[in-house]
């Protein structure tokens, strides 16, 4: 075995293999194989506990002529819209504004930072307290009462402002390398042609940094439309209904309804709708990039 694994060693193509294997296997086992079997799934009908029934298109015949279901896409698109266009553009100013070397930015960038790399249970716990409407820091800031998580008209604004809050700094970041990489030449030239700080970005910096805020864009929206922690932590889809979102609903029809078939279906459904936006996108690319050709 020794001597076998030293061939392959000194072998450049064997090598490789050895190297590549864990991670292939890994993509296999966890990833490729539970989307096929979770495909399959979608059109039977399963409850963990009893055999698997084949059903056809029954799961998604009653999905789309559920009106909870048209309510949760809704919510999603909302969460995963507003969260897309806060996040992507309160970073941007935040960098063309660190980018202009003020003072103290080192330690605006770690202070924008650190929601990023806490974890969402410490993130969680925080916004509740913060959000909490009879103790809650923001009530008292604001010296007014809002039930933010128990009130159907506050509590999804109320997630979006801690989701972008926590992507605030990871895009700004981005955003920040990719400025880096841009010659100051190009700012310099425009302030010697009498621009000022909003013509700049306007006509400088969104043209130079449009293949990067394309990226952003994308990532964020895709990451928006598969939220889960957030939901599970805060409102647990709550309350009727107003924080629902497809893949809090594919965990529930899965963990608590015991609806695996259901929970397949609306799964592929979010992939489909994932796909479409991503396509859609990717087709605009050359009207909203500014180095595409």
């Amino acid at each position: 075995m020794k001597i076998l694994s030293e061939k392959l060693l000194n072998n450049e193509h064997g090598a490789a293999w050895i190297f590549i294997l864990p991670a292939i296997f890994g993509t296999l086992i966890f990833i490729i194989i539970p989307v096929i079997c979770s495909f399959g799934l979608s059109f039977a009908k399963w409850d963990l506990l009893n055999p698997i029934e084949f059903a056809g298109l029954e799961n998604y015949r009653i999905l789309f002529k559920d009106a909870l279901f048209y309510k949760i896409f809704l919510n999603t698109v909302v969460f995963a819209l507003s969260t897309s266009i806060l996040g992507v553009i309160i970073p941007l100013i935040l960098a063309s504004i660190l980018n202009s070397k003020i003072r103290g930015a080192e330690f605006y960038k770690t202070a924008y930072f650190l929601p990023f790399i806490t974890p969402m249970v410490v993130i969680g716990i925080v916004w509740a307290w913060i959000f909490d409407p009879n103790i809650g820091l923001l009530n008292q800031v604001l010296h007014i009462h809002i039930n933010w998580l128990y009130d159907s008209k506050f509590a999804m604004p109320a997630l979006i402002i801690v989701s972008v809050w926590k992507l605030i700094g990871y895009n700004m970041i981005i955003f920040l390398s990719s400025l880096s990489a841009v010659s100051q030449s190009l700012f310099e030239a425009a302030k010697i042609d009498g621009a000022n700080s909003w013509q700049i970005f306007k006509n400088v910096t969104v043209p130079v940094l449009s293949p990067t805020i394309f990226f952003v864009v994308i990532v964020t929206a895709i990451s928006s439309f598969q939220v889960f922690d957030l939901i599970y932590l805060m409102t647990q889809g709550g309350p009727f209904d107003s924080t629902n979102v497809l893949v809090y609903a594919i965990y529930k029809n899965a963990f608590e309804y015991f609806n695996v078939g259901q929970s397949c279906a609306i799964a592929y459904v979010l992939f489909v709708i994932i796909l479409i936006l991503t396509i859609i996108q990717w087709s605009l690319r050359k009207k909203l990039v500014y180095t595409e050709e």
